[in-house]
This record gives structure tokens, sequence and C-alpha cells, in this order.
């Protein structure tokens, strides 16, 4: 069986052993570090808004509401900005030195947030976050996809996820523990961790072929499939090479601004669009989004049975397994089930709170019963929609528009993330808890009908099915294809990312 597997190994010299994995993990995880730090920054806004709104003795800083919904929102608002810029950082850098120069910016904020005086200091250096934020989208992306080995890449990738939830959680625990102003101190190391631990991983051999670099490419590529020898690694360079070569050779067929600006008034990109946008919609507003930003003040105000804190701190622990449920279970369940079920979940928790904030709280009080439901919205909501979106935005594209569609998509999203926590103390003080959750189940349950009808099952499909699915052509199945290894798949496929859409999507950044 072990021979086997190395003769199907992607057709290169490489064994599928440890060894060869190990540089490609610790790579990733080096990445991981930068996308924890992005975490925090999301998870920061949660300890700080109830600091600041009631502030021990000493605190310089007092907020009101209309200024904390700006604190809850405007790192999101911002992100966009970042992610049109991120592509064009990336090129002339590199994937390594862009992703240690976005730490400045993070570096930046958590000591503005430390000595900040006035309410602009944290205005300010939460632009900062958003800002990189959005810079770290491309190199982190892009780093990922071509440094990996393809029966790799989709469970290394799927990790990124994984880290800023981690990230946000540590804010959780952190404020248990710690001042806000000291956790925004302490937050500093992981900044400089990160700038320490990429100095120790090679660039990305596909960006250095970009740069005819071969030699640094050769060794890149040495070092990350096992420190190996320089033979075992010439058949993968000289794809690459092939690769980048094809590519020039296009870029001698230049299309007209009209001529791109057309594909995306084309069906093939216009649904998928319409997709990801309604996922992100329905991701924010099935209430997740606010209990995650606003969680401390939440479970105060419903009286939580434990204290605001710990409720907090387990919040963060099972948004965590929800989300590795999803990476577990996808693979064997495809999208639309654990999307429906999602939906479907978070309409009847939020319902249900809605309900015992309206009628049940006024008549026979049991405090544990939103704080219950609100722990299964976390748990369940992360099982399916809250991360589906990322899952679609790199396979749903067509070739054309696959980068451009990826940027705009996920600039609604975070447009979407922003109004939600503007919106939402305006919205308590309108319509109270039970009109605020009443609201959310509502969405969430008209997501899980039209989810049901409208979403196919992507889910071990080839990039061009996707693409002819939403093109009108060819329609897809329900059913989740996990396809067997195979000889027959060209070497310029597997580089081209055949099974990993954020590496296609990547031709424009180079």
């Amino acid at each position: 069986m072990v021979a086997k597997d190395q003769i199907m190994e992607n057709h290169y010299e490489y064994s599928k052993d440890f060894r060869t994995a190990l540089p490609q993990l610790l790579a990733v995880s080096v990445k991981n570090l930068l996308l924890l730090g992005y975490g925090m920054t999301l998870g920061f806004p949660t300890i700080l808004i109830p600091a600041v709104q009631n502030p021990v003795e000493g605190e310089v800083l007092r907020l009101h509401s209309s200024e904390v919904s700006w604190i809850s929102s405007i790192n999101l608002i911002v992100v966009p900005l970042g992610c049109a810029l991120s592509g064009v950082v990336t090129a002339p850098l590199g994937r390594r030195r862009a992703m240690q120069m976005v730490n400045v910016p993070f570096f930046i904020a958590w000591l503005t947030f430390y000595f900040s005086k006035n309410t602009s200091h944290l205005y300010m250096a939460l632009v900062l976050t958003g800002l990189a934020g959005g810079l770290l989208e491309a190199p982190v992306l892009t780093y990922v996809a071509e440094i990996t080995q393809p029966h790799l890449r989709g469970a290394l990738t799927a990790t990124s996820s994984m880290c800023i939830i981690i990230g946000v959680f540590t804010q959780f625990l952190f404020g248990l523990f710690l001042y806000w102003r000291h956790v925004a101190l302490l937050n500093i190391i992981f900044t400089v961790l990160a700038v320490i631990a990429l100095c120790f991983v090679p660039e990305s051999p596909h960006w250095l072929v970009s740069r005819e670099r071969y030699n640094d490419a050769r060794k890149s590529l040495q070092w990350l499939r096992g420190w190996t020898t320089p033979h075992r690694v010439d058949a993968e360079l000289r794809d690459i090479e092939a690769l980048y070569n094809k590519k020039q050779e296009a870029e001698g067929k230049v299309e007209t601004v009209y001529e791109r600006l057309s594909h995306y008034t084309e069906r093939s990109f216009l649904i998928p669009f319409f997709l990801v946008s309604y996922a992100f919609f329905v991701g924010h507003f099935s209430g997740m989004t606010t209990l995650q930003t606003y969680a401390v003040s939440i479970f105060q105000m419903l009286e939580a049975p434990i204290d605001k804190y710990y409720a907090t701190l387990i919040l963060g622990v099972l948004q965590i397994v929800g989300s590795g449920g999803c990476v577990l279970m996808v693979h064997y369940t495809g999208k639309r089930p654990l999307t429906i079920f999602s939906t479907a979940g978070a309409s009847v928790c939020c319902l249900l709170v809605a309900g015992y904030d309206g009628y049940i709280q006024n008549n026979n009080p049991n405090s544990w019963i939103p704080t219950t439901l609100l722990m299964l919205l976390a748990l369940i909501t992360h099982t399916g929609i809250r991360l589906l979106p990322w899952i679609l935005i790199g396979e749903v594209f067509s070739a054309q528009t696959r980068s451009g569609g990826a940027g705009l998509a996920s600039a609604v999203g975070y447009i979407f993330g922003f109004l939600t926590n503007k919106l939402y103390i305006g919205m308590v003080d309108s319509l109270s808890i039970w009109g605020t959750y009443g609201l959310y189940g509502i969405i969430s349950l008209t997501g899980c009908f039209v989810f049901y009808f409208i979403l196919p099952e992507t889910e071990g499909k080839k990039l061009n099915d996707i693409e002819k699915h939403f093109a009108g052509v060819k329609r897809l199945t329900n059913t989740v294809y996990r396809s067997l290894k195979r000889n027959d798949i060209s070497k310029l496929q597997d580089l081209k990312g055949a099974t990993n859409p954020s590496f296609e999507a990547d031709t424009t950044y180079i």
C-alpha cells in the first residue's frame, strides 16, 4: 500500500511520509501565527467595550453607546480597503516579506491601544487593525497554496479559519485575568513572534520563479519537500517554470478594459456573487457576529447564571469546536447539509431567545435558558453558515472573475459585518432583545429555505464543472463526489491547484 501511494504521489519523486509533510506543516503553522494575531484584533473589542462603557476607577476612557457601536465595527469597514491593496503589496515584496510587513500596523495598533487617552486613539488603532487584516489576505492565501502538495493543501488551508477563531478565543481568555490595556501589550508578543518565525521559512518557489530567481526557487522547494536533494525537485521546478512561461505567453493577448469588465456582467459571475454575498448576509445576521462582539454585555443583560467573562470564554471554546467539526465533516457530508442544518439551528436558537426575553423572563425567569441557547448558537453556526462563504468564495467564480469576484465578495462580507455591529445597539434600544433576536431568527429561517433551493453541492466537484453550473451549461448534482487517486492528472493541472481554488485565483497577484 505504501509503495502504491508513493507511485501515485502527484507524479513527482516525493514520498507521502512525515519527513516530506513536516516542513510544509511548519511553514503553514508560522503563517498561522499571523492569522492568530488577526483573530486577536477581532476578539479584542469584546473585552474593550464593557471596560470603556463601565470603566474602573482611574480609567480615563468612558464611551457612550454611539461611540461603542463604532468601536465594534470600524475595523470591519476598513478591511475591504486593505483587501484592495493586498495584491499590489504582495507582488513586489514577495509572500513572506509581505506577511512580515503586515505586522507593522498590528504592532502600532496594540501600542496605540495601550497608551490611548481618548476615543480618537481607539479609532485610529481599530483602523490600523482593519487595514492590516485586509492586507494579509493575498499573501496568506497564496503562500499556503503555493508551498503545499495537493494531498495536504486542503487540510492545511482549512487551518486558517481555525487560527482566526483561536485568536478571538485568546482575547476572551486573557480578558478573564488581565486588564484590557495589559491584554493589548501582551498581544504585541505574538506580533513579534510572527515576524521572527517568518525569517526561518522559505519564500514561495512560485514567486521566486516569477522573478526569475531559479536557484532560490530550487532551494525553497528542497526545504519544503523534506530538506531533500536538488535533483528530486527538478521535475516540480520545471513545471512551475512552464506554468509561468505559459502565463507570460497568455499575457501577450491583452484584453481591453471593456472586455475584462464584460465578464462581470455575465451570469457566471452574477449568480455566484449573489450566492456568496447572501451567505455573508445570513452568516452575519444570524446573531453570531453581534454575539461575538458584544458577548459580555449580552450575557450581563440576560443575567447569565455564570460569570459573564466565563460565559464568553465558553462561547469561544464552542466556536472552535464548531469550526473543527465543519472542517472534519464537510468532506463527508458536503456543504449543503451543514448549511441547511446550521441556518435552521440558528433560527431555532434565536427565536427561542426572543421568546424567552419577550415572555418567559417576565413570567418564569430561568437565566440558564438564554445562556444555553446562545452557546448552542455559537456551536451550530460555526458548523456551517459562518464558514460557508469563505469556503465558497474560492470555487464558485469563473477563471476570468475569480480574483476580482473573491475580492468584491469579501468586501461585501466585511460591509455586512460592519452593518451588523453598527446597527446592533440601535436595534436593541428600539426593538429590545426579543425584537432583535426575533429578526435574526427570521433571517436565518429564510436563509435555510433559500439555500435549499439555490445552493449547489460543490464539495469534491471540479472547478470547470462548477463554472458550467453557474453559466447554465451543466447542472451540478447534490451528491458529494470524493475522487480516488488518479494517475492521469497532468503535472500542470496539479500545479495550477485543480483541487485548490485559492491557488488558481492568485495568478493576478504575480
